[in-house]
């Protein structure tokens, strides 16, 4: 279990609490927010979700809540993961976010995700870290490529999480490797 909190200056990535649940059934259930990620969840798909990432908890990795530490507001989910099975990136050190819509566009994604990808190189042993998205998530690529990461040469695939035809089923690889 994750102990300590992530902080940056303007966030603290933590393991999510019941009290997170409102907040991340609204981000989850919001069309905007996930138009490029999956499809809507309800309350029990998100219910899902947060167990998915509490069976990581064990060797220290899942999703945490992205909290903004001037007023507690809980702006959204980022962390590090296993890739999932049935993928080409199973087992692999995940890296993902999603952020509400009113917290978009402020540095608070890509502020999460650099802090999250630190404590990574700080506690773990992986020598790489893989983020994934849809192929037609421009927002999402930028951010990888803000964040240092290189797309992987070859390593587009289709999800298997996506039917055949689904928008969101072409997917693009992306990697930062552990620093010298």
């Amino acid at each position: 279990m994750i102990d300590a909190v992530v902080e940056t200056a303007r966030l603290r990535l933590r393991v999510p609490d019941p009290s997170d649940r409102p907040a991340l059934h609204a981000m989850w259930a919001d069309p905007q927010v996930m138009a490029d990620l999956a499809p809507v969840k309800d309350a029990a798909a998100s219910d899902e979700t947060l167990a998915r990432h509490d069976s990581f908890r064990h060797e220290r990795i899942g999703f945490w809540t992205v909290e903004r530490r001037a007023d507690g507001a809980v702006i959204g989910f980022c962390g590090l993961k296993r890739g999932n099975p049935g993928s080409p990136i199973e087992g692999v050190l995940e890296i993902g976010w999603m952020l509400a819509v009113p917290y978009w566009g402020q540095g608070f994604a890509k502020e999460a995700a650099a802090a999250s990808i630190d404590w990574a190189w700080a506690n773990l042993a992986e020598d790489r870290i893989v983020a994934i998205t849809a192929a037609r998530n421009a927002k999402s690529r930028m951010l990888m490529e803000r964040l240092g990461m290189d797309r992987v040469t070859g390593g587009d695939f289709d999800h298997p999480n996506f039917a055949e035809g689904d928008p969101l089923r072409r997917t693009v690889l992306y990697e930062i490797l552990r620093p010298a």
